[in-house]
């Protein structure tokens, strides 16, 4: 079974045979969780692909949101592509330092602000490394690019939108999140958040669509079994969440590449969702 959209990975291989062609852009979108050590542009500014800028999913947002990276305007989405160097007509790589956990958020807004020449790089840093592909830590030239958004409002949904959902189910809620996190067993690791899910919601966690020793994703009839086996139906709408609208998108990422083009992210996820105040909740498995 191949994958519906194989243009959507480049391998080790392409990119390093494509990183002197200037109109392909490469994007490291590591990101790790507030107080974490090193932090993720620490890692980069340690050892990263050549040519590779950093986007920082915390600065291509909307500012001043009580929530956690929130998307931002067309028009700031437009400012911080042009100061990293992307233009409309250029070829896009994404890439993090576990493979696919946070790269599918950049993939996913690319896409959201009309960019659809963005691929990623099948596994990620782990695997560039592994195979002793070449790092620079000095920063990288930027050219000058003019980038214009176009916002497809199709592949996002406010938390109205999923409030409206959870009564008439018209589209499937599929979180990303842990299974603990999911039903409610482990501890939240949003500070303040309340245990468990959105009513309806399925599970799958985002780590299981890559090869755990790879860090590539699965094959086309693996990741069918994945979602099917999760209960979520590939005939029919689909919108991802997790903890705050990052791993949600590596879930919309690999059903992309198997035929589900408009899967929407919930861009708020549990970071909002579970608030003390938020919507209700269902804890235990998905029902």
């Amino acid at each position: 079974m191949p994958y519906a959209h194989p243009e959507a990975l480049v391998s080790t291989e392409w990119l390093a045979a494509h990183l002197a062609d200037p109109h392909v852009r490469v994007l490291d979108s590591s990101f790790k969780q507030p107080g974490v050590t090193p932090t993720a542009r620490a890692d980069y500014d340690a050892g990263h692909i050549p040519g590779a800028v950093f986007f920082d999913i915390d600065d291509v947002a909307e500012p001043g949101t009580s929530l956690p990276h929130m998307i931002p305007s067309p028009a700031r989405f437009s400012e911080k592509m042009a100061e990293r160097g992307i233009g409309n007509g250029d070829k896009v790589v994404v890439y993090d330092a576990n493979g696919l956990s946070s790269a599918g958020r950049a993939w996913w807004l690319l896409r959201l602000f009309g960019h659809d020449d963005v691929a990623l790089l099948d596994g990620g840093l782990p695997k560039w490394r592994a195979e002793g592909g070449a790092l620079e830590t000095a920063a990288p030239a930027i050219p000058q690019r003019r980038f214009t958004a176009r916002f497809d409002p199709a592949l996002v949904r406010s938390k109205g939108d999923v409030v409206d959902n959870v009564a008439n189910r018209r589209e499937q809620l599929v979180d990303a999140r842990a299974a603990g996190r999911f039903d409610g067993s482990a501890e939240e690791t949003w500070p303040g958040r309340r245990r468990g899910h959105i009513p309806g919601s399925r599970n799958l966690p985002f780590d299981q669509v890559t090869d755990p020793k790879t860090r590539q994703l699965k094959d086309a009839g693996a990741l069918a079994a994945l979602f099917a086996g999760a209960g979520v139906a590939l005939d029919r709408p689909i919108v991802a969440s997790c903890g705050s609208g990052v791993t949600a998108c590596a879930l919309a990422f690999a059903l992309y590449l198997i035929g589900h083009e408009r899967v929407a992210v919930y861009d708020g996820s549990w970071s909002e969702w579970g608030l003390p105040d938020g919507p209700p909740i269902e804890t235990g498995p998905a029902r």
